[in-house]
């Protein structure tokens, strides 16, 4: 089963220095079909305009991965840790029994990243920060895993989710098929380009719920680059 959540089709806030949109609901006004997907509870498509930012806040029992598409992302928090987060790059917060952190736009051009949060398989637990570069290139023509709560997933960021999430370019007419298994489910988005999955054709940004399938067939229609994140049961 595919469901196709087409980038007019989701929630959106405008703040002036933020601009987003919601692949699952996060307020009353967003789309209420738009429900968490198994540990999967976020998905944000952020804008952060230059020198804008979100100040110091706090999150707990919650797994935040940050995917940079465009600019830099500047973060602090009651750890002490600083980073210096680009595009290409990945960060994951796990929050655990609390943590509060700072992220604002260092760079001189607009900031597009996706924040997505999972909830963990157990709460509490030491809060933690960490961010890894993964080139492109890399992931030319195949899903490489960036952050992953399965220790067998060597080179992934270590979340304690019961998922992975997973990156890929592939060139226009490339194909490729990421197992699932019918007891997993996973969410995809087209960060740029065009691709057809298991049939469905789909557009830059758009994302879809894929449940109860063996796997995601995709074929890319022209250069494109995907973000999964393959999750437990619904």
């Amino acid at each position: 089963m595919l469901v196709h959540r087409r980038w007019e089709s989701l929630g959106s806030a405008n703040l002036g220095w933020l601009r987003a949109k919601h692949h699952f609901a996060v307020s009353a006004e967003d789309n209420p079909e738009h429900g968490a997907l198994g540990p999967l509870i976020v998905w944000n498509d952020d804008e952060i305009a230059v020198g804008g930012g979100f100040p110091m806040h706090g999150h707990r029992d919650v797994e935040i991965i940050s995917y940079v598409r465009q600019g830099a992302v500047g973060h602090r928090d009651t750890l002490g840790s600083e980073g210096h987060v680009q595009a290409g790059d990945v960060q994951v917060m796990s929050a655990g029994t609390g943590i509060r952190h700072a992220e604002y736009n260092n760079s001189d051009v607009p900031l597009k990243l996706y924040q997505i949060w999972l909830l963990p398989r157990v709460a509490g637990g030491a809060p933690r920060w960490d961010t890894k570069p993964f080139p492109r290139s890399d992931r030319s023509g195949r899903f490489v895993v960036l952050a992953s709560g399965f220790p067998e997933d060597e080179g992934a960021l270590p979340i304690r989710a019961d998922a992975r999430v997973l990156g890929a370019m592939l060139k226009a007419g490339e194909s490729v098929r990421q197992a699932l298994g019918s007891s997993r489910c996973a969410y995809l988005v087209v960060s740029s380009g065009r691709i057809e999955v298991n049939g469905e054709l789909m557009g830059p940004l758009d994302g879809a719920a894929i449940t109860r399938v063996p796997a995601a067939e995709i074929t890319a229609l022209e250069d494109s680059e995907l973000v999964m994140v393959d999750t437990g049961p619904v």
